[in-house]
């Protein structure tokens, strides 16, 4: 009987034996923490769907790395946009004018010179020009115009430069004159673009322009060409060289293309044209006061406007 019994065992499939097997339960363990299918981050939350949500104890070393450099990354591009901001803000402030100075581009003319006359046209034109308070916007041509039009001494803004913040130093090139202008008590002076002024900071110059035209003058207008000032120059220069200091110089009366001067200690008016070569004239009118000298003559004028002749009475 036993023998038959130990051959029942043995006959019965080992699948079947393997089936009626029972697998025990797995013993919870800190090494079993992280398996297959279980939450890496410790939680079952079906609500958690991503890693920005979830609590930094609930992440790993390795998810709460990367979020500190994503924090990271947000706040120093938030400040470097502050830092530009703050940059911007005041290169602005460097080229803002609010305050206005003056200097003058000629050391000779003294800084003791009231200047708020100058201030107050350049504050105009501000005025009418906001977008000039940045100078980078400024056009100084455009601004020269407008002072030379209204302050007539002002020749032009050579420079606008940065002085305190918020403040701009203009550098004004002011008229030098070339002859006096006198007009009825008005004293005026002439530049050699040939504009007309009355505030003179240099000396008085050696040449004196009565004008007997009887055309009107206006300060900031063209009142001589620049050709009849250079022949006024011109016959200054050649006259000093042959000994002979020039001290008015006459505008005759119902023409602008004549010249009349007078010499220092020399009696005749000399009579001259500009159409003619200026050392030419000067020439004739010294062999004139020679010979004229020589015979012991004073005539009232002598007029050499014709090459080769000079005429006196």
């Amino acid at each position: 009987m036993a023998l038959l019994r130990k051959k029942s065992d043995s006959n019965i499939p080992k699948r079947r034996m393997a089936q009626n097997t029972v697998r025990e339960p797995a013993q919870s363990s800190d090494q079993n923490a992280f398996r297959r299918n279980r939450t890496l981050t410790g939680s079952t939350s079906s609500s958690i769907s991503t890693s920005q949500h979830i609590q930094p104890d609930m992440l790993s070393a390795r998810s709460h790395a990367h979020r500190l450099a994503r924090i990271r990354r947000r706040i120093g591009s938030i400040l470097l946009v502050v830092a530009l901001g703050i940059a911007v803000l005041y290169w602005l402030l460097t080229q803002l004018t609010a305050t206005v100075t003056i200097t003058f581009s000629d050391p000779t003319i003294t800084h003791s010179t009231d200047t708020s006359i100058y201030q107050k046209a350049i504050n105009d034109y501000l005025g009418i020009h906001p977008f000039s308070r940045l100078r980078f916007l400024l056009d100084l041509n455009d601004m020269s115009q407008y002072l030379a039009a209204n302050v007539s001494e002002i020749d032009s803004v050579t420079s606008a430069s940065m002085g305190a913040i918020s403040e701009t130093d203009f550098t004004l090139a002011m008229r030098k004159p070339v002859a006096g202008w006198k007009i009825g008590s008005k004293q005026y002076y002439v530049d050699a673009k040939g504009v007309a002024f009355q505030r003179n900071f240099y000396g008085d110059p050696s040449v004196q322009i009565v004008d007997q035209s009887g055309a009107a003058l206006q300060q900031g207008t063209l009142v001589a060409s620049n050709e009849f000032l250079g022949f006024v120059g011109r016959v200054v220069s050649l006259s000093s060289a042959r000994g002979y200091i020039v001290t008015d110089a006459i505008l005759p009366e119902g023409t602008t293309r004549e010249l009349e001067i007078r010499l220092k200690n020399v009696g005749p008016l000399v009579k001259l044209s500009i159409d003619r070569s200026a050392g030419e004239q000067v020439e004739d009118m010294a062999r004139s006061l020679v010979y004229l000298t020589s015979k012991g003559q004073s005539p009232s004028y002598i007029d050499v406007r014709v090459s080769g002749k000079a005429f006196y009475q």
